[in-house]
């Protein structure tokens, strides 16, 4: 997804879990314990994966960066802190969650979680191959070759009790939907929406089983966000009407999140010791989209 994009994904995050307010560590109920936390998905996220891969989808020169420490452009798809950021500093875990494939990864970075989001994924294969991405498929690769370098390092009971206890995320659709289906139109070729949104969040299902399948037992993914409120979406479909969002991509939204929703509701039954949560940030940015004089002065979080 365009960087724009993210900056408001990170506004909706601030807005979703008060991450600039807290003023610490999120306090987390009984004795609920997050060790870790382990990234997968798209340019929202991406904290520099695409950086030494091949790639146009990279970030990792000025503009990016500025109001990052220091100033400088680190693969982040924002002028500072993305999402994966902000979610370890709240949980108190670390600052910054690093790439995995950062040369500059840390061992003592390794039992308190990494990222492996590639800037231009999705839920359909296709959309990293168009969008010169590292696919979900090979993100979970990757999370095997890190689940043997941290054995190697603290063993693999300790390896099980922190996964155990991490949290893992997954924030990814939006590339498929805006991009793949819409702008481009390939997949028009092939799909309804209704049929392609079946075709995502079947594909979605079966990621977040092979994630549980190597350990993963708490996960929370997030749906899309109203697409046809973006910058881009509205300058491609907008016919010079760029003060007004695109409805048919915002049903495309809908349509895929309730079928995501339905489908982890039935996985959190199904999988035993599993705690599977769907993150709606859909409604929560659209009210502020569509009235934001109702949400008073808000901060932008960096």
């Amino acid at each position: 997804m365009e960087p724009s994009s993210s900056s408001v994904f990170i506004l909706s995050l601030c807005v979703l879990v008060a991450f600039c307010s807290s003023g610490g560590a999120i306090d987390l109920p009984g004795n609920v314990t997050i060790r870790a936390v382990f990234m997968f998905g798209d340019s929202i996220v991406d904290t520099g994966n695409n950086n030494n891969f091949k790639t146009p989808a990279k970030c990792n020169f000025p503009p990016y960066g500025r109001d990052f420490k220091g100033g400088l452009p680190t693969g982040r798809f924002s002028n500072g802190k993305v999402p994966a950021d902000f979610i370890v500093d709240e949980f108190g875990i670390k600052e910054l969650l690093p790439a995995y494939l950062d040369p500059n990864l840390r061992l003592e970075d390794l039992p308190t979680g990494v990222n492996f989001a590639s800037g231009g994924a999705g839920y359909d294969p296709l959309t990293a191959t168009v969008e010169t991405a590292i696919p979900l498929a090979d993100q979970l690769e990757l999370f095997k070759e890190y689940t043997e370098k941290l054995k190697n390092l603290v063993g693999e009971n300790e390896t099980k009790t922190i996964f155990t206890n991490s949290l893992f995320v997954v924030v990814v659709g939006s590339n498929d939907i805006a991009n793949i289906y819409y702008n481009s139109h390939i997949r028009q070729l092939q799909f309804s929406i209704s049929a392609y949104t079946d075709f995502l969040a079947s594909s979605a299902s079966n990621f977040l089983k092979e994630l549980y399948g190597l350990g993963a037992r708490r996960i929370g993914a997030f749906g899309a966000p109203p697409l046809g409120c973006l910058p881009s979406s509205r300058t491609v479909a907008g016919k010079g009407k760029r003060d007004e969002c695109i409805e048919e991509y915002n049903q495309g939204s809908e349509m895929f999140n309730n079928k995501f929703s339905v489908a982890i509701g039935s996985l959190s039954r199904d999988l035993p010791d599993a705690k599977l949560v769907y993150i709606d940030i859909y409604s929560p940015l659209l009210a502020l989209i569509q009235n934001p004089s109702k949400y008073g002065r808000i901060r932008i979080c960096g």
